[in-house]
């Protein structure tokens, strides 16, 4: 056993082994549900009290980590204000403990609480958040499982969760987004939110827009990169002025877990003088990938392991918002390093993301290879002028559970559009119609005017929410469902 491992199991495993001696950690793990709060709390950004959400265990930590071995047994309690309800972003729990509201479950009401017990499946970096407007008053936190295969590995862990944040309430965003626009700005203001209407989400199949797939409203065609002006952009909860910095050992290894839980901003994190390896996106392991640069949609994460020399010097990573000069990031520090003070805006412009590396991935332990018994075009489109999205499904999205099907997201917009099945993971097999076997996801960008196909094997029987991650865009129709058909249903398969 290495001393970070020996450290941790000491105090951690001997303080609950003492109330409990008969037990092994494994099995008190699924005996005492973890508790997890959904909370009213204050933040600073630039100098100013933000009122903010929070999802937190008892000890005040946000967020939670469990080991892959053991279930998700979580009491979830609705300590804020009003309702809400939480989405497992990335697992694949029964559709009843999913996080959509009124698919199945309702809203959480103040001062209550709701009780989940479910299998977690794969190790890996997940998260969780509100799946409504609340989202962006930062309900949000990490859901990080462990694989027991890693606890012998002698490296440090850090995990970040990116943000967008603005003063302004979403509802107040939402409003001038959709009264034209298309740079939304923040106004002074609190930081309240309301739960976001899904009653008009089909649950039979598809919903969105009607029309002629195409996008108006765009002028010359130019694609729309940001259609909200942020007030910062933070890193844990901080911005640049105050980073988040991480002791770290000179010489060391260090695994790396970033969320981009911003609600409608993308990025490109920056290792700066590091060379990282990427080893997995969205928690699911992939061929090792070196480099420096990583692009993040909304909603995607990635897992990314480096090396750091042995002199003491301090390393920030950076993360560049898309096609702008803002930026936010943290900071690995070895003891004795001295820390520079890093401007939150930019030289230079951050990277417009494309589907360069997602071209090169590939999954570790690709689902078995085998034909689709069906396919589907989904249509992404949008009209700018009125501020709504939406998506069109040729034929409607229902599956047979066993089958596996394909489904090809074409882009027919000029903003690119993070895609979010729930649920299920799914494997990229193809790129503008080049076959490839790629990475396993939850989460997809589709750029404007590409398309790209997933395979899903349909496994875990629901009425699922499959929608755009950016939160403006899923709020105005581009949100859709993979049902599934019920049994002893005919429903007309290819070939």
């Amino acid at each position: 056993m290495n001393r970070r491992a020996f450290l941790k199991s000491t105090v951690a495993g001997a303080a609950a082994l003492s109330l409990y001696p008969s037990l092994t950690w494994s099995a008190l793990a699924a005996a005492q549900p973890r508790v997890l709060s959904i909370v009213r709390r204050t933040i600073e950004v630039n100098g100013r009290a933000a009122r903010v959400f929070g999802l937190q265990q008892a000890d005040g930590k946000p967020g939670i980590r469990l080991r892959a071995t053991d279930p998700f047994n979580v009491l979830l309690k609705n300590e804020a204000d009003e309702p809400t309800l939480v989405h497992w972003h990335g697992l694949t729990p029964p559709w009843r403990s999913d996080g959509v509201p009124d698919a199945p479950m309702p809203l959480i009401a103040a001062g209550t609480e709701r009780a989940y017990d479910f299998p977690l499946g794969k190790p890996g970096t997940y998260w969780m958040h509100a799946h409504t407007l609340q989202e962006q008053a930062l309900l949000a936190a990490p859901l990080i499982v462990e694989d027991p295969a890693d606890e012998s590995r002698d490296e440090q862990e850090v995990v970040v969760l990116l943000h967008d944040f603005s003063f302004s309430t979403p509802e107040e965003l939402l409003e001038r987004l959709k009264g034209g626009g298309s740079h939304a700005g923040s106004t002074e203001g609190g930081m309240g939110s309301m739960p976001m209407d899904h009653s008009s989400m089909d649950m039979g199949g598809m919903m969105g827009m009607s029309g002629s797939g195409g996008i108006s409203g765009m002028g010359d065609m130019a694609m729309d990169l940001n259609d909200i002006e942020y007030d910062a952009y933070l890193a844990n909860d901080r911005t640049l002025d105050d980073p988040e910095i991480f002791p770290v050992e000179a010489g060391g290894r260090v695994r790396v877990r970033i969320i981009n839980g911003a609600t409608a901003t993308a990025f490109t994190l920056d290792f700066g003088e590091l060379e990282g390896t990427l080893i997995a996106v969205d928690g699911q392991p992939i061929e090792p990938v070196r480099g420096r640069r990583f692009p993040m949609s909304m909603g995607q994460r990635i897992d990314v392991r480096v090396e750091l020399p042995g002199e003491a010097r301090s390393f920030p990573i950076l993360a560049l918002r898309e096609g702008a000069k803002e930026r936010t990031g943290f900071i690995l520090r070895p003891t004795g390093a001295e820390v520079a003070k890093i401007a939150s805006i930019g030289l230079d412009d951050g990277p417009v993301l494309d589907l360069a590396l997602e071209a090169q991935l590939r999954a570790v332990s690709p689902p078995a290879d085998r034909p689709p018994v069906k396919t589907f075009e989904l249509a992404l489109i949008g009209d700018m002028a009125t501020y709504t999205w939406g998506l069109e499904a040729t034929p409607s999205l229902t599956v047979v559970h066993g089958d596996r099907v394909e489904i090809t997201l074409r882009n027919m917009s000029m903003m690119a559009h993070p895609m979010h099945l729930h649920g299920h993971h799914f494997q990229v097999v193809a790129i503008d119609g080049r076959r490839i076997a790629g990475a396993v996801r939850d989460t997809v960008l589709v750029t404007p005017q590409h398309s790209v196909t997933i395979a899903v094997d349909a496994d875990n029987a629901g009425q699922w929410a499959f929608h755009c991650h950016h939160l403006y865009h899923m709020a105005t129709g581009m949100m859709s469902t993979l049902a599934y058909a019920a049994p002893g249903t005919a429903v007309k398969r290819q070939g």
